[in-house]
């Protein structure tokens, strides 16, 4: 997985970049494309709020998260948390859709025995 990291308004040092790599690869799934993580500074009132955000690009939509705290550190494990959770539910959406191949030519046989049609979305679900 390619790990793009970008700050705004300022240079993150060697440190922040490591620590936002090593949580960024903790995110398991064949499916991810590219991480782009962006670190930027609050503005006006808020300046002491440091951000983060996150797009995981995969195919189909992509996964995009925006934490922030009073740390950098904080707000990336906080996005890394939210997208483990996102992924987990993407993969269970894909596992749970998957239906044996043998149903579905039972049902399609049952049909043509009987000379109706069936409506597949049905037998997915």
């Amino acid at each position: 997985m390619d790990i793009i990291i970008q700050s705004l308004g300022f240079r993150a040092g060697e440190k922040l970049e490591d620590f936002v790599r090593e949580k960024v690869n903790t995110l398991k799934g064949d499916r991810i494309v590219r991480a782009n993580v962006t670190l930027f500074k609050g503005a006006g009132s808020e300046q002491e709020k440091d951000y983060c955000e996150i797009r995981l690009e995969v195919p189909g939509n992509d996964l995009f998260v925006k934490k922030n705290s009073e740390y950098f550190e904080t707000s990336v494990s906080e996005c890394v948390d939210v997208l483990t959770l996102k992924l987990k539910e993407e993969k269970d959406k894909r596992t749970n859709r998957r239906v044996d191949p043998a149903v579905i030519q039972d049902i399609a046989q049952q049909a043509d025995d009987n000379d109706n049609w069936v409506d597949l979305e049905e037998v997915v679900k």
